[in-house]
């Protein structure tokens, strides 16, 4: 098993092309089963001839792609670069032996209704459960349907990691595009299922710090919370006693406020953001154990505040921060975590527009993090509209995040 990357920063795409084709198949040395492409919206004009370029060059069975407002790949110096803004091709080709490679393509008007059955999701991509395949999702931003599809999938192929994102164009155009095997696709969501001879693991990296306390949810309305209680042992505290630690959110807020730090008030003006806790049985939590949710807005009369996600009463929410040093120290820690004996032979890496040189002030942040961690190991990607990775058991499009997908042997 084999999985190469290889990079082009060259202007012109025919250039581009060249390069990246001869280096991918100078490091594979093999035929490829599987090509994955990632082009910069700086060829936005020019994706239409992409596909057909690439096929008089590639006699790969199966490929998938999208454009990216900027590109991640290995460049000719072996060097992992993510290149935002400029022109780049970023080429992965792989080798899979005993490796079941399917690719699928559905649109939001095919999405079945979420009280269906497994088998109507099962049918619609076309990949056996009992294969126990791992995903590679690249989504249109302005089609809908994605977290219907993520729930549907998480239904039908509940033990499957599902990791990918919102094809994106950056600041130079407005229009992003999917390939499907040598196929330019304007609307819905490419594929990639994993079967047999692979692991796919998944690192969620969304950038942020818990502060405060946990607290539980008392009373919510779809995505407004209106009434949080401190977390007690209700086996220890009689009812009426527990009725005295309800309070408001803005009131938590404000109490929360006035214990923080100088610069982490600052910081909150800006870059606050709510925890969801992931594992309701999970007694003591820790920074990674939250899906991260948009604080959308606070109602001063009541007290209430608007979240980026529905929320319901027993859950428990944490605020968090968000900052460059956060974001780092957040993606560190989760790499560490997933080191094991089992070496990699390959990564994705699914990034936010958000991040990279705009949030740390210095080119390649999250990449030479990985590479740290994963001496080698070619990483290729692309900066999204959206990242999809799981929290938990289940499967979320996040915001602001780095979502590693890294591929082994089992």
């Amino acid at each position: 098993m084999k999985w190469v990357s290889a990079l082009s920063t060259r202007p012109s795409l025919e250039g581009a092309i060249a390069e990246a084709v001869e280096q991918a198949q100078s490091r594979l040395q093999d035929t490829a089963d599987l090509a994955i492409v990632f082009i910069s919206s700086a060829f936005t004009s020019e994706f239409s001839r992409l596909m057909p370029l690439l096929q008089e060059k590639l006699a790969v069975p199966t490929l998938i792609g999208c454009s990216g407002g900027g590109v991640i790949g290995v460049d000719a110096q072996t060097q992992v670069q993510e290149v935002e803004g400029n022109a780049a091709l970023s080429l992965t080709l792989a080798k899979l032996p005993d490796v079941k490679v399917q690719v699928f393509q559905v649109s939001g008007e095919d999405l079945p209704d979420l009280d269906s059955p497994p088998d109507r999701w099962v049918d619609l991509i076309g990949v056996n459960p009992q294969d126990n395949p791992q995903f590679i999702l690249l989504a249109d931003p302005v089609s809908a349907g994605v977290n219907n599809l993520l729930q549907g999938l998480d239904y039908a192929y509940p033990n499957a990691i599902k990791i990918g994102g919102l094809a994106s164009a950056g600041t130079i155009s407005p229009h992003s595009t999917l390939f499907c095997n040598y196929q330019l696709v304007r609307e819905g969501v490419v594929g990639l299922a994993l079967s047999g001879n692979v692991v796919l693991e998944a690192i969620v990296a969304q950038g942020c710090r818990p502060i405060g306390q946990p607290y539980r949810v008392v009373e919510a309305d779809r995505n407004i919370l209106m009434q949080l209680e401190e977390q007690v042992d209700a086996d220890m505290v009689p009812a009426q006693r527990r009725s005295s630690t309800r309070r408001t959110p803005l009131d938590v807020l404000q109490a929360l406020f006035q214990d923080l730090s100088e610069a982490d008030r600052v910081l909150a003006q800006h870059s606050l953001f709510v925890g969801i806790a992931s594992n309701e049985f999970k007694t003591t939590l820790e920074q990674g154990d939250f899906l991260v949710r948009n604080l959308l807005g606070v109602d001063p009369k009541t007290g209430a505040i608007a979240v980026g996600d529905r929320i319901r009463p027993g859950q428990r929410i944490q605020f968090h921060l968000r900052d460059a040093e956060t974001s780092g120290e957040d993606l560190e820690l989760l790499l560490d975590r997933h080191r094991t004996e089992s070496e990699a032979i390959g990564a994705l890496m699914f990034s936010c527009l958000g991040r990279g040189e705009g949030l740390y002030g210095q080119p390649n942040y999250d990449s030479k993090l990985f590479d740290r961690y994963f001496a080698q190991v070619p990483v290729s990607g692309f900066f999204c509209n959206g990242e999809i990775g799981p929290v938990g058991n289940m499967t979320f499009l996040h915001g602001y995040t780095s979502v590693f997908g890294i591929v082994r042997q089992p």
